[in-house]
């Protein structure tokens, strides 16, 4: 016919066959050899609708079964000359599967309707339509040309049809469904268009062939089991009509906690394909065998399985663009996702190229000598045995990389016998007790918390499942805490986070699939009992444990604020799945920094930029969104931003530090007062809401003007009439420390200027040092000057600040680099180069107060109690003091 088809036919028998018996016009083929192929093609090869209007079945049937001739041709002689790639082959013949079950579809439908009426539900009266779903490769849009559909028909309500001869809608969709299989399924002299396979849904082939949305709904919940979470995970609805199908499939099929059960069910069920394939001696099968299709299909799944309940972005059909998401999302390395790809695409081409030699749905090597050279030669191959040789080299790596993935976790029997004297069902008391003592533990202490443990409700209602999980862990925990200094301590809070997730026995499968993160637990548990109660209220954090990002300190915060608001657009308008993706976002990011503080990998400065930072990204994220999901609104766009005020502002944020936030808007439409004040609760709701998913931050919005008397959100007119003219020293003392976070552009010009002419405002130089020595005296009373606590001893936090602020209101006018909002440590370094201080003192200042920030944050982090009284710290108050006597001239009074 021409060179592309001479090619191509000597790899094809079913493609000779038809070119040589005229099955192939030439005045449609070719024109289809030199495009990518669409539903519009389909839809203009016949007359579709007037098939259907004259009920002429088998026209409909015959005219399917030449359209299913032409497009595999097609695809076979685009393939077989590489005009096309693996993206195009499979979503070719999976469209037109799409258009076959949908024309097939309509037409059954339209047949019944015209005997028994229009189905109507039972409680809403309004048309009911089946929609069909279509699973594993059609799902995916993974088709290959040989393939068998795997469906599901369910359709939404019960009721009866409104026609004379009135038939359940159980009834006329079961019809409707029975002919739709015989238009595609029956071999006729023109062939078949595709087997079609309903034993995936509910109950199989001994359950109805179509069933109601609440009927799928209760068998997913009651009866759905471990492989059909795998099997829906690809179900894609292929038909126009309403339905609510993915809704409730998406919890059952993705758990909303990390489901590491799902380790041990792929594995269950790929120790089945292994035993098939070996039982058949099916090693030659580059679908099932070793290092095949299935194994790389399994690798993108079990990831998704776990995590997609908590990462939107995985819920996707394909293998393949979920592999590129699981490197995007640094879940897998992303040399270990070019592996699989290249060796998926090696696989799936081989795989059409079996299928191509005689329209037959196999996945086995041939044995037959010339079978075999045309199949190397089609694959780019000199002889069979190059082809061998890089076919096994991809089947090696896959599965190389899957034993790696789903491996058995590590028995560590040793060790387990070791320590498995700590854990019996009927302990020898005394010698558990010497035991316990000779490995550093205070024994009366641990044995009887062990006791109670044992004894107790949570304990005793474990499944039969969890609680052989649960028994194998506490000797772990034990063995990893009696090697950190505080042993009784850490043992204590391992065993109250084991008890804690219980009854999650997904985290006890991921503390038996990976023991050697019991370590790094007893490590950060031991270490601080903050982390430790953070992991308790977010045992999913488990998870990063084992991720390669956790001691990583370079954190790319425009590539993580892409990932966030992906993960916030995945779900798709769903506010509570939004407000949880943010939190899940900031405490990976928040556990990240706290492990890698435990570590000292980080400064108290370059930490509190990292947690600035964080917030800034969470707030910038969440806004849009909460715009996005209020009604009645009077713009697509708001004209709205947030400043920071305090720790926020001064980029000195800690772990448990509130946020001081102002909002701002600029809009002279009539309803922005109203707008912006529902946009500024929402999104403070948004921000501190207790979800499913815990908390965010803690917000003070009592910096903005007039206080908590004050509105939520107000006009940047507003806001700088009352800076001017209204605004007191302590106001003017917290706009030194304020930045623009995110919103509209336009305000952050308006907001920095403002700022700057506030801050550099002429101002009596001993007034206001009067002022602010007698707001310092006013806090004595309620925060007295105690040595052991640095934020208000003289000569302590509030003093540096207190100093700093009077610099920058009294000087900024002289010196503008003092409104740059670096923070006190290096401000301090600009006040002394501008000369406002001694240079000296200056860097003792900054000493002192870069050691007061340690402390604080010790106290936090590290369990450090009340700060210790030493000839250091006396040192560091006498310096700020020297320094608040050098800017002001005088001490303060205590008391006054």
């Amino acid at each position: 016919m021409n060179a592309l088809t001479d090619t191509a036919r000597r790899y094809s028998r079913y493609l000779a066959r038809h070119l040589d018996n005229g099955n192939l016009k030439p005045e449609i083929f070719l024109p289809m050899l030199e495009k990518v192929l669409t539903t519009e093609d389909f839809q203009t090869f016949a007359d579709w609708e007037q098939l259907k209007t004259d009920e002429n079945e088998a026209e409909l049937a015959r005219q399917l079964r030449l359209l299913r001739r032409y497009v595999v041709a097609q695809i076979i002689v685009r393939d077989i000359n590489r005009i096309s790639d693996l993206d195009e082959v499979t979503r070719t013949i999976t469209l037109f599967a799409d258009f076959a079950v949908n024309t097939a579809l309509d037409f059954a439908y339209a047949y019944y309707q015209g005997l028994y009426g229009t189905p109507l539900g039972r409680y809403t009266r309004s048309p009911q339509y089946l929609s069909v779903v279509a699973m594993g490769k059609a799902g995916g849009y993974e088709l290959n040309v040989s393939s068998d559909i795997d469906l599901i028909f369910v359709y939404p309500e019960s009721g009866e049809t409104d026609g004379h001869r009135e038939r359940e809608n159980q009834e006329f969709f079961t019809k409707v469904g029975q002919k739709l299989i015989t238009l595609l399924n029956d071999i006729t002299a023109d062939g078949q268009v595709f087997r079609v396979d309903m034993r995936l849904r509910p109950d199989g082939d001994s359950g109805a062939l179509v069933l109601s949305e609440t009927a799928l709904e209760q068998y997913l919940i009651q009866q759905g089991r471990e492989w059909e979470r795998y099997a829906w995970c690809k179900g894609r609805v292929v038909t126009p009509y309403p339905n609510d199908i993915k809704a409730l499939v998406r919890p059952f099929v993705f758990r909303k906690y990390l489901d590491y059960n799902a380790y041990e069910a792929m594995r269950r069920l790929h120790r089945q394909i292994r035993s098939e394939v070996s039982k058949k001696g099916m090693a030659d099968n580059v679908k099932l065998g070793a290092g095949g299709i299935r194994e790389v299909e399994f690798i993108a799944q079990i990831f998704q399985m776990i995590r997609g309940g908590q990462m939107r972005a995985l819920q996707l059909k394909g293998t393949r663009e979920t592999l590129r998401q699981l490197a995007e999302l640094d879940i897998l390395p992303q040399d270990t996702v070019d592996t699989l790809l290249a060796a998926y695409q090696f696989l799936r081409d081989v795989e059409h190229r079996l299928q191509y030699w005689d329209d037959q749905q196999t996945q086995t090597l041939p044995t037959a000598p010339e079978q075999q050279q045309l199949l190397a030669e089609s694959m780019g191959f000199a002889d069979y045995a190059a082809f061998s040789d890089g076919l096994n080299a991809h089947r090696r790596a896959v599965n190389a990389l899957f034993n790696e993935i789903l491996s058995e976790p590590e028995e560590n029997s040793e060790t387990q016998h070791e320590w498995q004297w700590i854990w019996q069902p009927v302990p020898d008391e005394d010698a558990r007790a010497g035991r316990l003592k000779a490995s550093g533990f205070d024994a009366d202490v641990i044995g009887e918390r062990l006791n109670q443990i044992r004894n107790g409700h949570k304990y005793r209602h474990l499944s039969a499942h969890a609680q052989p999980r649960f028994d194998a862990v506490i000797p772990r925990l034990a063995q990893a805490a009696a090697a950190q200094p505080q042993p009784t301590e850490t043992l204590l809070r391992l065993l109250d986070f084991l008890e804690n997730i219980s009854r999650r026995s997904a985290y006890l499968a991921f503390l038996n699939e990976h023991p050697q993160t019991v370590r790094q637990l007893a490590e950060i548990m031991g270490q601080s009992s903050w982390v430790a109660g953070y992991l308790n209220r977010y045992p999913i954090l488990l998870d990063e444990l084992i991720s390669a990002q956790l001691l990583e300190t370079h954190f790319d915060w425009p590539k993580l604020a892409a990932e966030l608001n992906t993960a916030l657009a995945a779900a798709d308008g769903d506010t509570e799945a939004q407000m949880d993706a943010l939190r899940h976002f900031q405490h990976i990011q928040v556990f990240r920094l706290a492990v890698q503080d435990l570590q000292g990998l980080w400064t108290v400065e370059a930490l509190s930029d990292e947690l600035s930072l964080l917030a800034d990204t969470v707030i910038a994220a969440a806004l849009p969104c909460v715009w996005a999901d209020m009604p009645k609104k009077h713009r697509d766009t708001p004209l709205f931003a947030v400043t920071s005020y305090g720790k926020l502002g001064g980029k000195e944020l800690g772990y448990a530090s509130d946020l001081d936030l102002v909002y701002l808007y600029d809009d002279p439409h009539p309803d922005a007062a109203d707008s912006y004040t529902r946009l500024a609760r929402r999104l403070t709701s948004w921000l501190t809401a207790a979800t499913g998913a815990g908390q965010l931050y803690d917000v003070d919005l009592r910096l903005r003007p007039n206080g908590d008397s004050g509105f939520l959100a107000h006009s940047v007119a507003a806001f700088e009439k009352y800076q001017r003219e209204q605004a007191w020293v302590w106001e003017h003392q917290s706009l030194t420390r304020a930045r623009f976070i995110c919103g509209l552009p336009e305000i952050q010009t308006a907001f920095d200027q403002i700022r700057r002419d506030i801050l550099t405002t002429p101002r009596d130089t001993t007034e206001l040092a009067q002022e602010i020595i007698a707001m310092r005296e006013k806090m004595f009373p309620t925060h007295p000057a105690d040595d052991g606590n640095v934020k208000y001893a003289r000569g302590g936090v509030v003093d540096v600040e207190f100093t700093v602020q009077y610099l920058i209101l009294a000087y900024s006018g002289q010196y503008p680099q003092l409104l740059d909002n670096y923070g006190n440590i290096a401000l301090l370094n600009i006040a002394a180069d501008c000369g406002l201080i001694g240079k000296d003192l200056a860097e003792q200042c900054r000493t002192a107060y870069r050691f007061y920030r340690q402390q604080q944050h010790n106290t936090r982090l590290r369990d450090a109690q009340r700060v210790e009284v030493t000839d250091e710290l006396l040192g560091y108050y006498a310096s700020v003091r020297a320094l608040w006597l050098q800017v002001f001239g005088e001490e303060v009074r205590f008391g006054a």
